[in-house]
């Protein structure tokens, strides 16, 4: 927990023992600890807000949230495919607004193809009547969407049902990238409207570093295979700036650079996107509280560079700050 969290906690149960106390006889006691009890659950809900203020950690705790106003979609309804406790990731990047894998072990299970349908038709007969009408449905959430084995028969069900409801709205996914060899997921991402797939860099190193891949990763298997949806892909890189914390065990931490605006990591990247040859490129940096503290926004101007290279090249491309 941070200092400043830690603070707040202390703050709040000194309050209940400077009030309370705990002296005098076994009586007085025991009266006094009920009441401390009974103060407590009454206010456990600010109890908890002030422990989780400022923390980075964004869990999703369905298999629907939203709609958001996306910096880059509109008006987005997320659709989550994995646990509402915890979050299951095939990365484990450092700048990940739902915190380290490692922090968040779901104990529940993924949500079934029957339980997101069911969930998701409920929200769209009430946005139906209430509003807002959503420009996207997004595949997101709590870590990387194409992990729900019944992916791609929710992917039908959501395109049923987007026809049904909001035949206008387009379908999105946010996907790492990871799972797109395994055919059944490369014809289900070929049937959405904004195939987003994440290619931060082509550094292998820097990938270790900051997306932190939990199992096997080939770089070139991954490009390949992005080139097999022949244009049908919007390409998302993260750029920031700053240090990563790498714990060194009993002799503390070090910070490693993380910052991949420079030309050394922009240009490699940019001949394979021009290879790949993706309908459109989307750059964007931290916009939220990470998980590791030591990073930083690429600047307005650093990423407007970068983005107009990308369309210089002529590829469409728009830069989020």
């Amino acid at each position: 927990m941070r200092n400043e969290n830690k603070k707040r906690v202390y703050f709040v149960l000194s309050f209940f023992i400077r009030i309370f106390g705990f002296a005098g006889s076994t009586f007085a006691r025991q009266t006094k600890i009920n009441r401390f009890i009974f103060c407590f659950v009454l206010t456990y809900p600010y109890f908890c807000s002030e422990i989780c203020k400022g923390m980075s950690t964004i869990i999703y705790p369905g298999p629907i949230f939203g709609p958001v106003q996306s910096r880059r979609l509109g008006v987005s309804l997320g659709i989550n495919l994995l646990p509402s406790d915890g979050k299951v990731c095939t990365f484990d990047c450092i700048y990940c607004e739902c915190g380290f894998n490692a922090d968040h072990r779901p104990r529940r299970k993924m949500p079934t193809r029957k339980e997101v349908r069911a969930a998701l038709e409920r929200r769209l007969k009430d946005m139906l009547i209430n509003g807002p009408a959503p420009d996207v449905f997004t595949f997101a959430g709590n870590g990387e969407p194409t992990a729900n084995p019944q992916f791609p028969k929710i992917i039908n069900d959501t395109l049923q049902l987007r026809d049904k409801y909001f035949p206008n709205a387009k379908v999105s996914v946010l996907s790492n990238s990871t799972m797109i060899c395994k055919p059944e997921v490369h014809a289900a991402l070929m049937r959405v409207d904004n195939n987003i797939l994440k290619l931060d860099t082509v550094d292998p190193e820097y990938i270790q570093t900051v997306d932190r891949p939990t199992g096997k990763y080939d770089l070139q298997q991954i490009i390949e295979q992005m080139k097999q949806f022949n244009g049908h892909l919007i390409i998302q890189t993260m750029f920031m700036k700053g240090e990563k914390t790498v714990d060194l065990g009993p002799e503390g931490t070090k910070l490693v650079p993380v910052d991949n605006t420079g030309d050394e990591y922009v240009t490699p990247w940019l001949e394979t996107v021009k290879a790949i040859a993706p309908q459109q490129v989307m750059i964007y940096t931290i916009d939220r509280e990470t998980p590791d503290h030591n990073l930083r926004k690429a600047t307005k101007e650093e990423l407007d560079h970068i983005r107009d290279r990308v369309i210089a090249a002529g590829i469409p491309c728009t830069a989020s700050y």
